[in-house]
């Protein structure tokens, strides 16, 4: 209507959904993620789904799993960078990926982390989340 003001709420900014992992909230309902907090569990979802989960989107998921046990080189990093910017620019338009890492796990031989630099498209925030990957030799 003419004249009325919207209110620009997270969840009307961000989107919403159901809290991953699910839980209950203090009145013991299913909790929901909002705002900055949704993307990020959106992120990790994508990052830990493998192609062929959902049956309904055969093609989602990142496929990490399938590096499992691939050397931790630095050619195995630039396949895991690579699997990472193709899966989030095909699956989260809610952000514009600045950069994506993948270093050995310090505390692990037989890890790697990967570190997400991401802006929120919608207000220009940035943030980061980084998640490890189970390697071979």
């Amino acid at each position: 209507m003419e004249g009325e003001q919207v209110v620009s709420t997270p969840a009307r900014l961000f989107g919403q959904g159901m809290g991953f992992p699910p839980q209950l909230d203090a009145d013991s309902r299913v909790a929901w993620s909002v705002g900055p907090a949704n993307v990020r569990e959106s992120i990790r979802i994508i990052l830990t789904t493998e192609p062929g989960e959902r049956l309904m989107l055969p093609a989602f998921g990142a496929g990490l799993g399938r590096f499992l046990f691939e050397p931790n080189t630095v050619t195995t990093h630039r396949s895991i960078e690579e699997a990472v910017l193709q899966s989030l620019t095909r699956w989260e338009p809610r952000i514009k990926l600045d950069e994506v890492t993948v270093q050995p796990d310090a505390q692990d031989a037989l890890a790697a982390v990967v570190t997400v630099r991401y802006t929120l498209v919608v207000n220009r925030a940035t943030d980061q989340l980084q998640l490890r990957v189970r390697l071979g030799a």
